[in-house]
């Protein structure tokens, strides 16, 4: 068949559409943060545009290979089998390649960065990849989808640093736990599906009034640590400021998805947390430089 580029756009838009590329800004600002934070705001270029095409290419990446993995179970439940794979919309082949091309794209950019980053790659997939089983055996894949979030900030520290320090675990646990939080309280919506289905999740072993719980217990953990980076980086005052409106923002989300209706829930999980990690930049942009 002849390249026809208005199909190539087409099938691009399609696979933009089935990772939901603009949730690329969930972990995205965060990496920016990091990478703020461990340059006092004099970032090296080459290493930005390094980490930061690392970050898309492994959320996008790990975004693709979820759909194809998650396939038969989309399938199944009524809330998402209008999704692209159920439908047809696109074939797993499509999304294969995607997340290979990501894949590459993540390996070269590791590479390029030091040592450390090349050598972690095997433990950054098993993370990335293994997240998609993770609902088929355990109950905590909501904090293992956390912690994979996770690898953008704690990468772009590594991509800087080419080393651990104890300080990078602070805006890593504060990700993981913001991400865990919120992934719980979209998980209510399934509540009944995944008992039916044996899915493990937080929602589907502890109810609604559990979930609800923990997912709480989680943003309380996260703005803990947002709290405490001016500890282990000079910020000035204005950070504060930002991480309190962000602090509001998660109690917000919370008042927004006590009831558990799609709409509410999506608002909570979805509108809510594209605006938080904007405001956290911000607030560390400001911290940095006034």
């Amino acid at each position: 068949m002849a390249f026809s580029l208005p199909a190539a756009a087409l099938k691009l838009r399609l696979i933009g559409e089935a990772v939901i590329f603009r949730h690329t800004v969930f972990s995205f600002p965060v990496a920016v943060c990091a990478i703020l934070l461990e340059s006092a705001g004099r970032p090296p270029a080459r290493e930005v545009v390094l980490i930061l095409l690392a970050a898309a290419a492994g959320r996008n990446a790990a975004n693709a290979m979820n759909r194809v993995i998650d396939a038969d179970i989309d399938k199944k439940n009524p809330r998402t089998a209008g999704r692209h794979l159920p439908t047809g919309a696109l074939s797993k082949k499509a999304l294969v390649v995607f997340s290979a091309a990501m894949g590459a794209v993540l390996v070269v950019c590791a590479v390029l960065l030091n040592p450390l980053c090349a050598i972690l790659l095997p433990a950054a997939g098993a993370l990335i990849i293994g997240y998609s089983f993770a609902k088929r055996f355990t109950w905590l894949c909501h904090y293992w989808l956390g912690v994979a979030c996770a690898i953008a900030p704690m990468g772009a520290f590594l991509g800087l640093a080419g080393a651990f320090e104890l300080r990078f675990f602070v805006l890593a646990a504060a990700h993981a736990l913001w991400v865990a939080g919120f992934d719980i309280i979209y998980a209510r919506l399934d509540i009944d599906f995944d008992r039916r289905s044996g899915i493990r999740s937080i929602p589907a072993r502890f109810g609604d009034g559990g979930a609800r719980a923990f997912a709480a217990a989680s943003h309380l953990g996260a703005a803990a640590c947002w709290f405490i980076l001016p500890l282990f980086w000079d910020l000035s005052p204005w950070y504060y400021v930002a991480a309190l409106f962000a602090a509001a923002l998660l109690a917000a989300e919370h008042v927004v998805s006590i009831r558990n209706s799609e709409r509410r829930v999506k608002i909570a999980s979805y509108s809510i947390n594209e605006v938080v990690p904007l405001v956290l930049l911000a607030g560390v942009a400001m911290g940095v430089y006034l």
